[in-house]
């Protein structure tokens, strides 16, 4: 099994406390989603469990094997893939170039035409554009080419920062189809989401998160009806 298994993680940056001590699980094959308002922690939580800002306490495993000590540049050799906020393609770069970018740990040609033909299959539009500048692309296409990125190295477990932002409803209705087919082929996902409908949608257990806390957590379709959910999250 390749759980995902988060044990009192905190994360601070100087005096202020960004998460503290939080602990859940992301099961093999499973979407969890993260929800909150701005400041909650969600973001400072996938980066400390990416490794790009130092946790202040906390034991991060994937599969059993401990991770808390792994470096970023290494998180990947351990089938983690990331997704940042705001996509970071490289502009100047070509639509595939940009994809063979996350497969960097695999052999350079015998190892890269499989998952590249994959990700052209999940984003026909990836590949009729695959000699176009990335920074050509459209906000939501440039959304796809992040993913499809991070799938190039063949991850167990992908970490997905506002994969929704600034995109329109029918793109969003995409990417939500394309998490869920990741999802059945086995690959965990925790998202983290501001648009709490997206959340509900594709995780099957959902976290939300106050001041760096966990405040709630459950079921999806659980605290999709939870009045304090509905009216503070949701706006209903």
């Amino acid at each position: 099994m390749t759980d995902l298994v988060v044990e009192g993680l905190s994360v601070h940056y100087g005096a202020v406390r960004a998460v503290n001590n939080i602990n859940f699980r992301v099961p093999a094959g499973h979407a969890v989603g993260i929800i909150g308002a701005n400041g909650a922690g969600k973001t400072s939580t996938l980066r400390a469990l990416m490794g790009l800002v130092p946790r202040s306490s906390g034991r991060v495993s994937l599969g059993g094997k401990d991770l808390t000590g792994v470096p970023a540049r290494h998180m990947v050799r351990h089938g983690v893939g990331y997704v940042p906020e705001g996509r970071h393609v490289f502009p100047g770069l070509s639509v595939e170039k940009n994809l063979l970018l996350g497969a960097y740990t695999r052999k350079w040609r015998t190892q890269t035409s499989e998952p590249l033909a994959e990700v052209f299959e999940l984003f026909p539009v990836l590949a009729e554009m695959r000699g176009r500048l990335a920074g050509a692309l459209s906000g939501g296409q440039q959304q796809m080419l992040a993913i499809g990125r991070a799938l190039m190295s063949r991850p167990r477990l992908m970490l997905l920062d506002e994969p929704s932002m600034g995109l329109s409803p029918k793109l969003i209705a995409d990417i939500a189809r394309v998490l869920a087919r990741l999802r059945s082929e086995g690959i965990g996902l925790l998202l983290v989401e501001q648009n709490a409908k997206l959340t509900f949608e594709v995780a099957g257990g959902c976290l939300v998160m106050e001041n760096g806390e966990v405040a709630m957590e459950g079921a999806s379709e659980q605290l999709r009806h939870d009045p304090r959910v509905r009216k503070v999250y949701l706006g209903m």
